[in-house]
């Protein structure tokens, strides 16, 4: 039989061990899941940037190809509403669970 090595000696609880082991990983966990959430914020900075893309490729390339920056944005968040719907949420919550999806990454910029 393999014997534990903890770090509070050999008269140590390993259920009271595990049970630290597991609340740590969940606060670990928790952590991350708020640092990369998006907000509202962010979705909107992604939108800019996603305007300001459009704007630079149809002063460049003309307008009909400035156009598909955006028209591709919006097929991505129709494709997410879609999604979405599919997984049940309706109204607002629909809309901002959308947008956040398809702009959050403005986040990280």
């Amino acid at each position: 039989m393999v014997q534990q090595e903890w770090p509070e000696g050999p008269a140590a609880d390993p259920v009271a061990a595990r049970e630290r082991y597991t609340h740590d990983l969940q606060e670990a966990r928790r952590d991350l899941r708020e640092a990369v959430r998006p907000d509202l914020f962010g979705a909107n900075v992604g939108l800019g940037l996603v305007a300001l893309a459009a704007v630079a490729v149809g002063y460049v390339e003309g307008p009909v190809v400035g156009a598909v920056v955006p028209a591709a944005f919006a097929v991505l968040f129709l494709v997410v509403a879609a999604i979405t719907a599919a997984c049940g949420v309706r109204g607002a919550k629909l809309l901002r669970r959308s947008y956040l999806l398809t702009f959050g990454w403005g986040n990280w910029i």
